[in-house]
């Protein structure tokens, strides 16, 4: 299969999408004719034109009201939030109605709505430009959240969150728009709410999302060398999560790592780890161990930055810790 960056997957979802369904449209900040602030859009106001490519005011309040009432009218919209931090000015349209629409009306109205996010570090971009919410919109029921890894996923789970009659929070980590991966000639949408085995193992599970996923699979390279064999499993989906197939691996290797880049209190990983301690616990042989953030706001600076952010060292340290 060819390789292509996975800014160039979420691009063409949002392009096969607009193809096929006359009401679908994107809007958010830049997207128009500058093709969105990491070029996600580039190239749709040419091809569909200004009625369905929408540039928005500095104003994520708008962008997400104007996304939610389109979407109780029968439209599709796929709102871009510039940066994840960004989208608390927009809490009580997400929060309040758009996940609220469906119970508020009985069950008569349907909100296919879809906002993509980037998040995560890396850039040194301080840290009201680099923070990792997903945990927030996962604790909200009538929300879903997912947050692909690789160029297939991105693809396959914005044309899923585009079709769901459900508003989906789409969590593009920043860091990984550049790298390549492999996308089919025809790609096809992924189901939310199912995990993958990005890696086979039979000694520790690491279960993570996101750019923490090649984090995992390079901490498992390095573990090789010992002799140390692990399980990477990819949740993709955060909200719903696949629980059957964490609980599958652990009945496999025994052992559970849990590693995601945002903040580790309160987040994903607390989730995971307090439901395999009850459903999971009688597969256990060892603790669980959390891999994630500091409890701070992110760096700055480039050294205090990659010090900050967890990586396959901090898994490597957690996987020795929970096979001791």
């Amino acid at each position: 299969m060819p390789e292509v960056r996975y800014l160039k997957a979420v691009n063409q979802a949002l392009y096969d999408a607009m193809e096929v369904d006359d009401s679908v449209f994107v809007i958010g900040e830049d997207v128009a004719a500058a093709g969105g602030p990491f070029k996600a859009t580039r190239g749709l106001l040419e091809r569909f034109g200004p009625g369905r490519v929408y540039d928005a005011p500095i104003a994520e309040a708008v962008i997400a009201g104007v996304a939610v009432g389109a979407a109780m009218t029968g439209m599709r919209p796929v709102a871009e939030i510039m940066f994840m931090d960004f989208i608390t000015l927009a809490m009580d349209q997400i929060v309040n109605q758009a996940a609220k629409a469906r119970s508020m009306f009985g069950g008569q109205a349907s909100l296919p709505l879809v906002i993509r996010a980037p998040h995560g570090g890396g850039l040194n971009a301080g840290p009201q430009h680099s923070q990792c919410l997903e945990a927030w919109f996962a604790h909200v029921p009538g929300l879903k959240v997912v947050c692909p890894a690789n160029a297939a996923d991105a693809y396959g789970l914005i044309r899923s969150a585009i079709d769901d009659p459900d508003p989906v929070i789409v969590v593009e980590n920043k860091t990984l728009y550049a790298a390549k991966s492999e996308l089919p000639d025809d790609p096809q949408a992924v189901p939310i709410g199912k995990a993958t085995i990005s890696r086979p193992g039979r000694d520790v599970t690491v279960v993570t999302y996101g750019a923490m996923v090649r984090e995992a699979l390079t901490a498992a390279d390095q573990l090789t060398i010992e002799g140390v064999d692990i399980e990477v499993l990819d949740l993709r989906s955060i909200q719903p999560w696949d629980e059957a197939m964490v609980v599958s691996s652990l009945a496999r290797t025994h052992r559970l790592v849990v590693a995601h880049e945002a903040v580790e209190a309160f987040g994903v990983g607390a989730e995971v780890v307090a439901r395999m301690a009850d459903v999971g616990f009688d597969e256990l042989d060892a603790p669980i161990i959390r891999v994630g953030a500091p409890f701070a706001p992110t760096p700055f600076a480039k050294s205090l930055e990659a010090a900050y952010r967890p990586d396959a060292s901090d898994i490597v340290r957690a996987v020795r810790r929970t096979l001791a």
